[in-house]
């Protein structure tokens, strides 16, 4: 039997086969806007064992006031949550070393977002394979600790445009994260609504999609006529 928890939508649940799997990475990726955090943060505020959380927040995308919308018991998930915030992929790299001394009292890791400081620190550096050989060792780790402590790792990545598709998207990171994840979930913006397809998943078909949309207490399903 594969442990999982809710992703806090039934309907999502039932899409994802019953909710995000421990043990693996879950990446869920999409352009800015398509509700990558939201989703998080949902996921956050229905966690139901009473272990720690912990949040590398790497754009600032954590909302205390959104976060209070979607859980009347935001207090007592802030006593729970550890936050790294890291502002340079150096500090990101230390978060990982900082895991080890809080990792045996956690349950639910998120990653917001993984490409951030990894983007400006290509674009900073033009050393390109050892800062992708560093991001490698990062999810690595990441693998191991959700494999070892049985617990699952949302992370959430952007994507940019496909110059030989214009009708398609890839993730930043590209087959780095695609190899270390073993659940995609690729968002998309519609007119009032967001599309979620699933692009990758140990037991059910590639392909699949979900429509929602975000509402105070998190998300509901969304019928496009």
């Amino acid at each position: 039997m594969i442990n999982k928890i809710s992703s806090g939508s039934v309907e999502l649940d039932y899409f994802i086969g019953g909710g995000y799997e421990a043990e693996v990475l879950t990446t869920i990726f999409g352009p800015a806007g398509s509700g990558k955090t939201n989703l998080c943060l949902l996921a956050m505020a229905n966690f139901s064992s009473k272990k720690k959380i912990v949040y590398i927040d790497t754009e600032g995308s954590f909302s205390l006031e959104r976060f209070k919308q979607i859980t009347p018991d935001y207090k007592d998930f802030m006593s729970r949550i550890i936050f790294f915030k890291p502002t340079n992929f150096e500090e990101q790299k230390k978060i990982f070393l900082d895991l080890k001394k809080v990792i045996d009292d956690v349950g639910l890791i998120v990653f917001d977002s993984v490409a951030m400081l990894y983007r400006l620190e290509i674009g900073r550096n033009n050393d390109v394979y050892n800062v992708n050989k560093d991001l490698s060792v990062q999810l690595s780790y990441l693998s191991e600790i959700a494999r070892k402590k049985k617990i699952p790792v949302l992370i959430t990545n952007q994507v940019y445009a496909d110059f030989e598709n214009k009708n398609k998207v890839k993730m930043v990171g590209g087959d780095i994260l695609k190899y270390s994840s073993k659940c995609l979930i690729e968002l998309q913006n519609g007119e009032g609504f967001k599309r979620v397809i699933l692009r990758k998943h140990r037991s059910l078909p590639d392909g699949k999609e979900l429509f929602f949309k975000i509402i105070n207490i998190g998300i509901e399903k969304f019928n496009p006529q």
